[in-house]
């Protein structure tokens, strides 16, 4: 699975020269770097061969192949032009396997989920200089494109919810979901149960956590280096609303497609105002390097005390053995299989038993909005609930702000 590490996108190609630039344009992250278009190119003065670099690397990232991205932009050919060689091209000059040369010319089959089609960064007209303040700009405009003060925003949202499709039989209740509850060696063994009522907010609000990693940028530091004092859950989410994956163990093979699958989409949220935080319940440091920036680039928090995997097994784990949970679970097996045919590494290091699952938190005290139970062992929550619900949280915050401004502010 292609690494969200800037350095390792850009590699050793053109793209090199362009870091600095792009950090001062806040083009800072992977997710924020695959959606640019030709007008923001334009802006940063790209040249040709670095704008066919951009596109090679982003279908190569898209479908875990950027260990060819050197090979494949020293040849100075476009996409397209590499997209028509033949198969012994392919191999002959770049070295690629057969394997990844079915993938690699297969131009719908991603290893993982791409933006919506429909979704994307408006055209930035700067009528400044250049600076980083231009992120601020930059996500302003796209906010803008979810708020439902026009009838072809509200479309474009829309068409951006209906290209995520809910699949694979997960049943949406609003406020908790859950994967489906299959029989287990033919209906010998019986799934654990789940909650069905959300979690209460003081079961989150006070959970003592601590922030082990910071929110991923170009050329920062792999971990904080200072130890931070522990915290209140709800500083977390104090200001703006919080997507809180809570992961069962970091070096899990479905556990780092989950977070893959979530963190790619990090222009929605960002657009949404909406804050992604990866909670884990052991501090291995180790697994932490291995796990961030390269499977989750946003915050990583430590729970010390299991506070988010107790709520949401209703005030107790949710706990399942690796015979009976795995082995006996053809649903389990499936999402294993679904995660290793996204090239993903994996390693057995930690406490992997304790199901995980995420919450949707709205800003300050205003309590869960949606949590997701892993039921079986890689359940994901579906992103297209995730992204409704986020997509709910801003426009019920402008209605909100709306309402609270005075008839001179409206005018």
């Amino acid at each position: 699975m292609a690494s969200f590490s800037i350095e390792d996108f850009v590699g050793d190609g053109v793209l090199k020269e362009l870091i600095p630039k792009l950090l001062e344009e806040g083009w800072d992250d992977v997710p924020t770097l695959k959606i640019m278009n030709p007008e923001d190119m334009d802006a940063i003065n790209m040249t040709q061969h670095q704008k066919d670099a951009l596109e090679i690397r982003t279908y190569l990232h898209d479908r875990a192949l950027m260990q060819y991205g050197d090979k494949l932009e020293a040849s100075r050919k476009s996409l397209p032009e590499l997209l028509n060689l033949s198969t012994e091209d392919l191999s002959s000059q770049f070295g690629m396997r057969r394997g990844h040369i079915a993938r690699f010319t297969d131009r719908n089959n991603k290893c993982t989920d791409p933006l919506p089609k429909s979704y994307g960064l408006p055209a930035r007209k700067l009528t400044v200089t250049p600076s980083r303040s231009n992120t601020i700009y930059k996500m302003q405009n796209v906010r803008k494109s979810f708020c439902r003060s026009s009838t072809n925003n509200d479309r474009s949202l829309e068409e951006s919810l209906a290209d995520f499709k809910i699949k694979d039989g997960y049943i949406f209740k609003g406020i908790v979901a859950a994967g489906p509850a299959e029989p287990r060696a033919c209906g010998c063994i019986q799934p654990p149960p789940v909650v069905d009522n959300v979690a209460p907010y003081s079961a989150i609000e006070n959970i003592s956590v601590q922030r082990l990693t910071p929110e991923y940028k170009i050329g920062m530091e792999r971990l904080v280096k200072t130890k931070t004092p522990p915290m209140k859950a709800s500083e977390l989410w104090r200001d703006k609303p919080a997507v809180l994956l809570c992961i069962r163990r970091p070096g899990c093979i479905m556990c780092r497609a989950e977070a893959h699958r979530l963190y790619a989409k990090k222009p929605i949220f960002d657009a949404l105002g909406i804050q992604m935080f990866a909670i884990l319940h052991e501090h291995i440091e180790s697994e932490i390097k291995d796990f961030w920036p390269r499977y989750w680039g946003g915050v990583v928090v430590f729970d010390r005390t299991m506070g988010f995997f107790k709520a949401l097994g209703g005030g107790k784990l949710l706990i399942d053995k690796f015979l009976s949970g795995f082995v006996f679970n053809p649903r389990a097996i499936a999402n294993y299989k679904r995660a290793k045919s996204m090239g993903i590494e994996q390693n057995f290091k930690g406490e992997g038993e304790i199901k995980g699952g995420l919450f949707i938190v709205g800003p300050g005290g205003t309590g869960i909005a949606y949590q997701f139970i892993e039921r079986n062992f890689g359940d994901w929550a579906p992103v297209a609930e995730v992204v409704e619900i986020c997509a709910r949280l801003k426009n019920q915050q402008q209605d909100e702000g709306d309402s609270s401004r005075s008839p001179q502010e409206h005018k």
